[in-house]
């Protein structure tokens, strides 16, 4: 899925930014600018799902591997609340704060020319009211330059999304399995077997009817995920949900093999950076202690 320049009757063709788009790094006085990169969008997403294309995202934390992603073609970049455990060093994704997601939220946002940046809200910062959400959305968006958020939660939570869009807030609503929730959930169970694929439904439908402009599912039978795609607008965004969907999403140290241990069954590794990074730094180590680096091509 890549967003297209070319006109499309059902959607206005995307004008430049009316006051300007900042500085352009690289670019002297006077110089022509280079020809922006196509940023895609909400309806990019949507137009995928009304063609029966498919859009792939990731999660990012930093500069590297927004970038990389980016130009690989990733079409939404994810600053999720996994960063927890996957950068801070938590068991668990609730102890991360808004504080602590917001500069890696600038950092991926400030690096990525092409995909969508979207910024998870972490847990504790949009329970309490539709007031207290709205409130930490605009942080994510003004300070941390996201282009939309991800909230997790069922039907419950419609009033807050509704409240989040109409302030100006695009979000994606997270079903299924939900990390913030784990402790109420009984741990990581797969969630709408059997007579519960009807509240996850409806779970779906509560939540496009409130503006959400993508639903993600996690950890959800294939068959329950192709009947929530079926029953909303909406594109549907999949982890361990099947490939009825139309996007698929898993967290990038997962993905590229950089963490260790048991994986997920829903994860397929697409490279072992844990084995090339130990190699590489068992490699500088025996350079070092050896006196074999820095050699004299190293050196002033």
């Amino acid at each position: 899925m890549a967003p297209s320049n070319s006109s499309d009757s059902s959607m206005p063709s995307e004008v430049p930014a009316p006051y300007g788009t900042g500085p352009t790094a690289g670019n002297p006085a006077g110089a022509l600018a280079p020809k922006p990169v196509a940023r895609v969008r909400t309806h990019h997403l949507q137009q995928a799902k009304a063609k029966g294309e498919r859009f792939a995202m990731l999660t990012a934390y930093e500069q590297y591997t927004a970038e990389i992603f980016d130009q690989a073609g990733i079409d939404v970049l994810l600053v999720g609340d996994s960063a927890s455990n996957n950068v801070f060093g938590n068991e668990t994704s609730i102890p991360v704060t808004v504080d602590e997601l917001l500069p890696l939220c600038r950092a991926v946002s400030r690096s990525a020319k092409r995909a969508l940046v979207l910024a998870d809200l972490p847990f504790g910062s949009y329970e309490v009211s539709p007031e207290q959400a709205v409130a930490t959305g605009v942080r994510f968006l003004k300070e941390g330059l996201a282009h939309g958020v991800k909230i997790e939660g069922g039907a419950f939570y419609a009033g807050t999304v509704r409240a989040m869009v109409q302030a100006g807030i695009p979000v994606m609503a997270h079903i299924g399995f939900t990390p913030q929730s784990e402790h109420s959930l009984g741990g990581y169970r797969v969630q709408g077997r059997g007579d519960d694929a009807t509240r996850l439904i409806e779970d779906a439908v509560a939540l496009a009817n409130a503006g959400a402009f993508s639903v993600l599912m996690e950890m959800v039978p294939a068959e329950t995920a192709a009947a929530v795609d079926a029953a909303i607008d909406v594109p549907t965004i999949g982890i361990g949900a099947g490939n009825a969907t139309t996007g698929q999403v898993l967290v990038w140290q997962d993905m590229a093999g950089l963490r260790g241990g048991k994986m997920a069954k829903f994860v397929k590794q697409y490279a072992d950076l844990r084995t090339t990074l130990s190699d590489a730094a068992k490699s500088y180590a025996d350079d070092v202690r050896s006196g074999q680096f820095p050699g004299p091509e190293h050196s002033f």
